[in-house]
């Protein structure tokens, strides 16, 4: 018997979805070809180009930023995804030419020839925002009866001059289109993009729910792998570690990895509440119970009914505070400030803190009953001084959130910045090295970071010889490593991931930062 074909890949399911909304579209237009329409069907694709370039980059891993080789394969795996027939064809320096012998759309594109401005705005936009420039030209079309798509995008100017066909260009955020009367503003953009490209990812799935950490160290994926373990239970986890580590980060890939991740999770700063509010802000007031107390206030317990409740800095909580805390741990049921009768809770609880809180059980400043109650799963997350292996991969995470913030180009840290940033403490940890390579991000001329404003505790030039060597050995072992993956996997990232015990992310950025393409090994 045949292998059972494989089920397709989120982003392949994505590209599909979005295929068949459009159409969806199309048939209940009531006058598809209107100009209204083709201008309503132009902005939707220069806004779906973003999500579906997102997407294939996951099937592809694309560089940033790419050339022309790298943007033509991008556009034909887009069209191929979703069930055209697109190869490439040979083009005039300054143009890519791409042919098709099947329509994504089908045969509905013969009764709806304005679907076809879809590929002309989702191949100009992207190439627009990666070029600044692209003129696109349907030389053949199905819809026109030619029985194939012959496509052409110019990214010369001065050649496109000579040609006829829609012109896009990007200044930022801002896309033009000839096709629109109107600029594709900021706003239109985000607005269209919430509605046409909603993430294809689950909010409680463990690629939504821990992509934003990053684990590139050993106590980093031990404390991942706890996560996964305990997010599924109801059972109360204490979180510890310095301040900016990260533990608001796992407490919400335990809430987004749990069967409440639909219902709220309250996150609470113990340590920012006034010691006489305690009581009121986690577990509410009565009207009249206190002069000022006009109305019922709902506490942080109310509000995390059926969700997760986490509490940060939870040394800070006064022992009056802690005994109630315990009762509702212990009993599930707690009573407003000025109530009279008992409330039932259905509540997660996390809690974490950045003081070594054995200690303060110790010294009477912490009940010690509540400490055991809290702490029947302790994740430490350790210090960044402590998980070197992570320094580099937070870099290029942190740099890339940076550039989709600030809609600009990415920006890299040159070799003697890296250097220092891995010699650095980094006392305060993540919260530190984001805003250090903020700043530098944004006062760096050009794509290259060449310096970061932290102490110089190891200059580069006195890093030992052996060190330098080590490193490069341990380079030319990860690209021999990498290598031999893609070949016994041809190119599966998610195979590779799962050999190597990391996540397919991790996977996607060594291989970029050793040059290497998955899709060269397909």
């Amino acid at each position: 018997m045949p292998d059972a074909p494989e089920p397709p890949s989120r982003a392949v399911a994505f590209l599909q979805s979005f295929v068949s909304e459009i159409a969806k579209a199309m048939d209940r237009a009531e006058c598809p070809n209107c100009s209204a329409h083709l201008e309503h069907i132009e902005q939707i694709g220069l806004t779906a180009g973003v999500c579906l370039e997102e997407k294939a980059r996951e099937v592809l891993g694309s560089p940033r930023p790419m050339d022309r080789d790298h943007y033509a394969d991008l556009i034909v795996e887009i069209k191929n995804q979703i069930g055209g027939r697109f190869s490439r064809a040979s083009a005039e320096a300054g143009a890519v030419r791409v042919v098709n012998s099947r329509c994504p759309f089908g045969e509905q594109v013969k009764h709806a020839p304005s679907l076809c401005r879809m590929t002309s705005s989702v191949f100009g936009g992207i190439a627009a925002r990666h070029f600044g420039y692209a003129k696109v030209e349907l030389r053949q079309t199905i819809a026109g009866g030619d029985g194939s798509c012959d496509v052409c995008i110019y990214l010369d100017p001065q050649l496109a001059a000579r040609n006829e066909g829609t012109e896009y260009r990007a200044d930022g955020e801002r896309l033009t289109s000839g096709n629109l009367t109107t600029l594709m503003t900021p706003r239109v953009h985000r607005r269209l993009r919430e509605k046409w490209c909603p993430p294809p990812v689950g909010i409680g799935s463990p690629d939504a729910a821990l992509q934003p950490i990053v684990a590139e160290s050993a106590a980093m994926r031990d404390a991942l792998r706890a996560v996964r373990i305990v997010a599924p239970t109801d059972v109360t986890v204490m979180i510890t570690g310095e301040t900016g580590c990260g533990k608001e980060l796992v407490a919400r890939a335990l809430h987004g990895l749990s069967a409440r991740r639909d219902k709220p999770m309250v996150t609470v700063n113990c340590g920012a509440i006034p010691e006489n509010l305690v009581e009121t802000a986690l577990f509410g007031h009565e009207k009249g119970a206190f002069t000022g107390a006009y109305e019922v206030h709902h506490g942080y317990f109310e509000r995390a009914e059926k969700g997760t409740l986490f509490l940060d800095e939870i040394d800070s909580l006064p022992l009056s505070a802690q005994a109630k805390l315990l009762r509702v741990i212990q009993e599930g049921e707690y009573e407003r400030v000025g109530g009279k009768r008992p409330l039932r809770s259905d509540v997660r609880i996390i809690a974490a803190s950045n003081r070594e809180i054995v200690a303060m059980v110790d010294a009477g400043q912490f009940r010690r009953d509540l400490f055991y109650r809290l702490n029947v799963v302790p994740i430490a997350i350790p210090p960044l001084r402590e998980r070197t292996e992570d320094i580099d991969a937070l870099i290029t995470h942190i740099l890339r959130k940076l550039a989709q913030r600030y809609a600009t180009a990415e920006k890299t840290l040159v070799q003697a910045a890296r250097l220092k940033a891995l010699a650095y403490a980094w006392p305060g940890n993540i919260r530190e090295m984001e805003n250090v390579l903020e700043r530098a991000f944004i006062f760096a001329a050009d794509a290259r970071i060449t310096d970061i404003d932290v102490p110089v505790t190891a200059p580069p030039e006195s890093v030992p010889a052996w060190r330098t060597r080590k490193q490069q050995a341990a380079k030319q072992a990860e690209i021999d490593t990498l290598t031999r993956a893609l070949r016994v996997s041809h190119g599966n990232v998610d195979q590779i991931a799962i050999q190597m015990g990391i996540t397919p992310r991790a996977v996607r950025m060594k291989l970029k930062a050793q040059g290497l393409r998955a899709a060269d090994y397909r």
